[in-house]
């Protein structure tokens, strides 16, 4: 099998997103696998040779946040985040779509805001030349990344929240929620 037939098979995204869907992955997988050997390392060198890493604290914070906003864009494209629908059943259809486009507007206006301040702060972090304690890394493009990935996400989040108030039966959300009861019926 090649390796695009496997990523077909793999990813139900569509053309370039399925790519940056992909890469992001990679990026979280790897910084998981550093996280895992960093810790593995740390512990032996604690417990074996009463020396542990310096910089273990300092790494794990940076490979936590790399993880983190390496993942938000996808679970926000896949749907993935946590929705409460206990009202829709007693609210028409309209309301429901309305609601749907505020807290779109909400969600990704917010995501904006924070990934400018985010940006900012990062810019100054750059220009005052702060640095991390055991490995001297530039703070400031570690911020800077977080606020790239925050507004990716934000733009992931208009358009997946367009996608799903113009296409609802073809969401992911639409069909997850509907996979059960076709299994129910077997």
């Amino acid at each position: 099998m090649s390796f695009s037939a496997w990523l077909t098979e793999n990813y139900e995204e569509q053309g370039p997103i399925k790519w940056i869907a992909f890469f992001l992955e990679v990026v979280a997988a790897l910084t998981l696998l550093l996280l895992m050997l960093l810790t593995c390392t740390d512990v032996l060198g604690r417990y074996l040779f009463d020396n542990s890493l310096n910089a273990a604290s300092e790494l794990t914070e940076i490979c936590i946040a790399i993880l983190v906003f390496a993942e938000m864009p996808i679970i926000t494209w896949r749907g993935g985040h946590v929705v409460v629908d206990i009202l829709d059943r007693f609210m028409g259809n309209k309301i429901i779509k309305v609601l749907g486009l505020l807290s779109i507007l909400v969600m990704s206006s917010s995501l904006y805001y924070v990934a400018h301040r985010i940006f900012y702060i990062g810019e100054r972090s750059i220009r005052r030349g702060e640095i991390s304690e055991y490995l001297s890394i530039p703070m400031g493009h570690i911020v800077q990344y977080i606020a790239i990935m925050s507004w990716i996400t934000a733009a992931t989040v208009i358009t997946y929240g367009i996608y799903i108030l113009l296409f609802p039966k073809n969401s992911s959300l639409n069909s997850a929620s509907s996979e059960p009861s076709s299994q129910e019926s077997k």
